[in-house]
């Protein structure tokens, strides 16, 4: 790790990649879910988010590696502690993975439609046979990734929540924007 942080908050770029990746990947949730009932052209934009998703996530990765996050406090528990890196570390791999998978079941369809960025330039295939068994199952995958992620969010958020109103410290403070210098 390179990079020190004397504050006890995240960096103003942390921050703003975590809420904005927060926000995209709450629209896409929705949108996954809701897929069936809302309109047809609502998939490109859909396959764009989790591209914007996947990009931004990369970028994050690296600024964490990059540099070190504020440590929590010294009320948090071990076992908390283990528990909050273990669940960061899979967010992480799901919020790279699940747009992936997206885009190899996207690349492996037999009805392949042409695959863009918000409509505005194309984006690559990847180079996987057109196979309606091998797009379901990175479909089928995608699915449960997402479903992870969903209970992994409702954990993180809860855990959120009790450090606020249970033990009343000030970890949440650490990533909200406002919440002091960053």
């Amino acid at each position: 790790m390179i990079g020190k942080i004397d504050s006890p908050r995240y960096t103003r770029v942390a921050i703003g990649l975590h809420w904005t990746i927060a926000l995209l990947i709450i629209t896409n949730l929705t949108i996954g879910l809701l897929m069936d009932a809302l309109p047809k052209g609502i998939v490109p934009i859909h396959k764009s988010i989790g591209m914007t998703i996947l990009l931004l996530s990369l970028l994050r990765l690296g600024w964490r590696l990059g540099h070190r996050p504020p440590p929590l406090p010294t009320t948090v528990k071990r076992w908390e502690k283990g528990l909050a890196h273990a669940v960061h570390w899979i967010f992480y791999a799901l919020i790279i993975l699940i747009p992936l998978s997206g885009w190899i079941f996207t690349s492996a369809s037999p009805k392949r439609h042409p695959l863009t960025y918000f409509g505005l330039f194309p984006l690559p295939m990847f180079p996987v046979s057109q196979n309606k068994a091998i797009s379901n199952a990175w479909a089928d995958r995608h699915e449960l990734m997402a479903y992870l992620l969903i209970t992994l969010l409702l954990l993180h958020i809860a855990g959120a929540l009790k450090h606020r109103f249970v033990d009343r410290d000030r970890t949440l403070d650490r990533m909200l924007p406002g919440a002091g210098p960053a």
